[in-house]
């Protein structure tokens, strides 16, 4: 009997130290995937921060991708296929959002060069 409770209790231990660390690991990389993705339910939010349903979902379709082996990209783009770039939070440098990039620069150069004019012109 006291064999038994041994053996169980070295099985416990051995089982809990393997799983935390996938675990932790899948978490941390979910924390951060989620972090970045817009729920489209409360717009407002990330997924990360959000505790709708379908904010849950998309972490359980996360971790499924993470252990199906998708990298972070991998799965970034699967969520751009599925709804579109605005469900990323940080988009990407492209042509269609260049004057997006472009603009406030624009807008600090012309209010720079007016703040100029009146300041040392005038």
């Amino acid at each position: 009997m006291k064999k038994i409770k041994f053996i169980l209790l070295i099985l416990i231990i051995i089982l809990s130290f393997d799983k935390p660390t996938i675990a932790n690991n899948n978490l941390e990389l979910i924390n951060k995937i989620s972090k970045n993705l817009r729920c489209l339910i409360c717009q407002g939010q990330s997924v990360y921060d959000s505790q709708s349903d379908f904010a849950l979902s998309m972490k359980l379709l996360i971790n499924t991708k993470i252990e199906e082996g998708n990298s972070e990209e991998q799965i970034y783009e699967y969520f751009k296929n599925q709804y579109g770039e605005w469900i990323v939070y940080d988009p990407e440098f492209d042509k269609k959002n260049l004057i997006l990039w472009i603009f406030p620069l624009i807008l600090f150069i012309i209010g720079g060069l007016l703040i100029y004019k009146k300041v040392f012109i005038n």
